[in-house]
Order: C-alpha cells, then sequence, then structure tokens
C-alpha cells in the first residue's frame, strides 16, 4: 500500500467547457476534495450554461466559481489524467505529457430542445451519469491510496 504524496492532476476536456466537463470538475473536487487536483477546459469555449449551475447546486454543489477555460490555458502542463467528456472534445483534444488519456462520451444536456422542465431533466441525467462514472473511477483510481474518506 502506498501512499500518495500529492493529489492526483485531472484535466476534463470537452468542447464548450460549458455543461458536461463543468459537471465533471466540479462533481470529482466534491467527492475527491484533496485528493485530486481537478480543472475542466474546451477546445471552443462558451460561458457556463445555467442549467449547469442549477443541477450542480441542487446537490449542494458551491458552482460560484466555475469559468468557462481555453485548452490553451493548460498547455505545457502534466496531468496524471486527461479525460475528455464528449466525441468531439476527443478528437481535437491537444496531447498532453504524461497523462493517461481517458474518453467517456456522455449527450450534450444542452443541445436538447423543449420545455424548462424538460432540458432541466436532460442536465440531472447527465450530471447523475457523469457522477456514476465518476464514483466508478476513483473506487478504482484510490483504491490502496492515503487519501482519507471521499463523497462517493
Amino acid at each position: 500500500m502506498s501512499a500518495r504524496t500529492r493529489p492526483i492532476r485531472v484535466l476534463i476536456v470537452c468542447t464548450h467547457n460549458a455543461a458536461r466537463s463543468q459537471m465533471a470538475e466540479a462533481l470529482l473536487r466534491w467527492m475527491a476534495g484533496d485528493a485530486v487536483d481537478v480543472h475542466s477546459a474546451g477546445t471552443e469555449p462558451r460561458p457556463v450554461h445555467p442549467l449547469t449551475v442549477r443541477v450542480l447546486e441542487e446537490m449542494g454543489i458551491d458552482a460560484s466559481g466555475l469559468r468557462a477555460k481555453s485548452v490553451e490555458e493548460f498547455r505545457g502542463q502534466a496531468f496524471d489524467y486527461v479525460i475528455t467528456v464528449c466525441d468531439q472534445a476527443r478528437e481535437r483534444c491537444p496531447y498532453f505529457p504524461g497523462g493517461e488519456q481517458i474518453h467517456w462520451s456522455f449527450p450534450d444536456p444542452s443541445a436538447v430542445e423543449g420545455s424548462e422542465e424538460e432540458r432541466l431533466e436532460a442536465f440531472r441525467q447527465v450530471r447523475d451519469a457523469i457522477a456514476q462514472r465518476l464514483r466508478l473511477w476513483l473506487s478504482v483510481t484510490l483504491r490502496g491510496s492515503a487519501h482519507g474518506p471521499l463523497r462517493i
């Protein structure tokens, strides 16, 4: 059993960094705390979607500090894991040295049309799917580490 001396560095990438990658960043930070140093970015960043903030706050996660960032802000930095959460970002994500590349494909909730409640439900479903995947990933990635209790 080896103790990790530093947090796991994670970059989560999506096309616009407005919904899926923002959810994943906030959820991972909330679940793992100091065990991870997590960031998110987009290949074509747009402002954070208001429903992203809403569904995170429904879980008690403070989303007030979220902002869209470009992958260019992180160029040259090393990450242990680079996780793409949409197919377009996977194709366009620049290479980050030293990091394991992981791809998870989630539907874009901001593409859903309909009533406010229908759109909100799409964001909730994607949030919950991302949370489920992160719980599994954390349980495997942090197995045997010295990090304290997680919110998984």
